[in-house]
C-alpha cells in the first residue's frame, strides 16, 4: 500500500552572502551572511511535511553538530529521517552561495561526498521503502551507480519516478533516464544540460523549446524555473508561461525545490497537472519573498492565497 513520498538526495548546510553594498572581485565585500538548512532532497522533503504529506527522506550526513542540528530541524518539520545515515569520521555536506546584491544566484560551491554513503547496496536493502511509496523523488547528489538503482526500483515497483538535477554541473546524471520520469524540475541552464545544448540565456520562449524537447525524450511533465521570472512548463496536452507573483524579491534559493514539492503535493491529491504546477508558482512565490531556503511557515492555505488562476 502506498504510503509516503521518498525522497533521496543531499542533506546540506546552506550558507548564503549577500553583498550590500555591491561586489568587488579581489577583496572582501561588506555582506548579510547567515546559514540555514538546505540540500535539495532534504528542502523538498521538508517543504512535502509541512504541506501535510508524508516524507521519507533517505540521505546521509557527517556525525558532527552541523549534520545533528540539521536532522533535528528537518525532524521537526515532520519529515521521516529512520533512513538518513549518520557516519562517524565525515563531515555533513555545505553548500555556499554568493548572491548578488538583487538576491539573483553568482556563483556557488558545494561538497556532497558524504552522499557516497548511499550505494546501490543501501538502496537495495530497503526496497520496501520504494514498494510501499507513492511516489519516489532524487536529486543530483548521488552517484550513477544510485542513481540506476533508484530507477530501477521504482520501475520495478511501478511508482512515478522524479527529479530534480539541483546543479548544472549534476545535470548528466539525469539524461539516461528521461524517459523514465514523470516530472523532471530544473532551472533553465540545468534544463540545457539535460538537452545537451548550451544555455540559450534566461528566456522563457527558449525555455518552452527546449521544455518541449525533454517531452520527446519522454518526460511526462517538465517545469522550468526562471529564477524570478516566473515558470515554463510543458505536458502531453498543453505548454505555457506562469510570470512571477512575488511582490518583492530576497532570495532565490531553495525556490525550485519548494516548486517540486508543491507539485508532488498536487499531484499525490488527484489534481491535474496544470492546477499541480500552479501550486508550485505559488510556491516559488513564496520562497522568493524569504532569505529562509524553505518557507518555515509554509502551508497549503499559504499556497492557495498566492495561486495565479
Amino acid at each position: 500500500m502506498a504510503e509516503h513520498v521518498l525522497v533521496i538526495g543531499a542533506t546540506l548546510l546552506d550558507t548564503k552572502g549577500k553583498p550590500v553594498a555591491g561586489l568587488e572581485p579581489g577583496t572582501s565585500n561588506p555582506a548579510e551572511i547567515r546559514s540555514t538548512r538546505g540540500g535539495t532532497a532534504r528542502n523538498v522533503a521538508e517543504n512535502l511535511a509541512r504541506l501535510g504529506a508524508e516524507a521519507t527522506l533517505i540521505s546521509a550526513v557527517g556525525d558532527d553538530a552541523t549534520g545533528r542540528q540539521l536532522l533535528i530541524q528537518t525532524a521537526e518539520a515532520g519529515v521521516n529521517l529512520d533512513y538518513v545515515q549518520m557516519l562517524p569520521g565525515r563531515t555533513t555536506g555545505s553548500y555556499i552561495a554568493l548572491l548578488e546584491a538583487d538576491g539573483l544566484l553568482s556563483v556557488a560551491l558545494d561538497d556532497v561526498r558524504v552522499m557516497e554513503a548511499i550505494t546501490p547496496d543501501f538502496l537495495n536493502r530497503n526496497r520496501a521503502l520504494f514498494r510501499d511509496a507513492s511516489l519516489v523523488m532524487f536529486d543530483g547528489s548521488l552517484s550513477e551507480a544510485a542513481i540506476r538503482t533508484a530507477v530501477r526500483l521504482a520501475k520495478e515497483y511501478d511508482v512515478p519516478l522524479c527529479a530534480d538535477p539541483a546543479s548544472a554541473r549534476l545535470a548528466y546524471k539525469l539524461r539516461p533516464y528521461l524517459a523514465d520520469l514523470r516530472l523532471v524540475v530544473p532551472n533553465q541552464v540545468e534544463e540545457a544540460v539535460l538537452c545537451g545544448v548550451d544555455f540559450p540565456g534566461y528566456d522563457p520562449v527558449a525555455g518552452l523549446a527546449l521544455a518541449r524537447r525533454l517531452l520527446a525524450e519522454g518526460v511526462d511533465i517538465v517545469v522550468v524555473t526562471l529564477a524570478d521570472f516566473g515558470l515554463d512548463y510543458a505536458t502531453a496536452d498543453e505548454m505555457g508561461y506562469i510570470p512571477p507573483s512575488h511582490t518583492r524579491f530576497v532570495d532565490s534559493t531553495g525556490t525550485g525545490d519548494a516548486v517540486t514539492a508543491a507539485i508532488l503535493f498536487g499531484l499525490l491529491n488527484d489534481l491535474s497537472p496544470i492546477e499541480a504546477i500552479r501550486l508550485g508558482a505559488a510556491a516559488a512565490a513564496v520562497t522568493l519573498q524569504t532569505a529562509e531556503t524553505v518557507v518555515p511557515d509554509l502551508s497549503l492555505d499559504m499556497l492557495y492565497d498566492h495561486l495565479i488562476v
